[in-house]
């Protein structure tokens, strides 16, 4: 059963979101606090049985980054359903010429 769930996430994924807000994340929430980011390129595999890993990749140069510091990262299916959500302490400023990578390993259980 992991291993059918871990492989239903992998084909959910879709894009992913950076924002600026920080706040905790509501189960009815449908969106990012404060989206950023239109699209980030978001890639899944499944790395084990039970565990999949995203990779976000943001460009400065597309992504209104500029002067701004992160706080909050989102991962969504081809419908646009947030299918999570993460806050983190804020990271940055950035210039148009940087380029961030979020990892984010989920563990079916």
């Amino acid at each position: 059963m992991q291993n059918l769930l871990a492989t239903h996430l992998v084909s959910l994924v879709n894009n992913g979101k950076v924002g600026l807000g920080g706040n905790s994340t509501f189960s009815s929430q449908t969106d990012l606090d404060v989206p950023l980011v239109a699209t980030a390129t978001a890639t899944a595999t499944q790395s084990d049985a039970n565990v999949v890993q995203i990779k976000l990749t943001v460009s400065g140069a597309t992504a209104a980054m500029t002067g701004q510091v992160l706080r909050e990262v989102g991962v969504f299916d081809a419908s646009s359903n947030m299918l999570f959500r993460e806050n983190f302490d804020g990271i940055g400023p950035f210039s148009s010429n940087d380029t961030i990578e979020f990892f984010i390993f989920l563990e079916v259980e």
